[in-house]
């Protein structure tokens, strides 16, 4: 991953932003890290995934909750 400080990232935004479209750029200030950014494709794609898993887990426990008897009866 690529870093850059956050004066030359306000410095040289545009060129923060052509980075960000190919690969995530961390951004440090007083050489500690304060930010990442990244495409809006990238972002989409890291959020829909963890919403998927989210969706099955809560499906998943659902499941458990509702039918656990009937998966215990089946399971012997």
């Amino acid at each position: 991953m690529k870093t850059m400080q956050a004066t030359d990232a306000k410095n040289r935004f545009g060129e923060l932003l052509d980075e960000a479209a190919s690969g995530p750029v961390r951004i440090q200030k007083n050489g500690r890290d304060v930010a990442i950014v990244m495409s809006s494709a990238e972002y989409d794609r890291l959020f829909l995934t963890a919403s998927k898993k989210e969706l099955i887990q809560r499906y998943h426990e659902e499941s458990i909750e509702r039918f656990g008897p009937l998966y215990e009866a089946l399971a012997k």
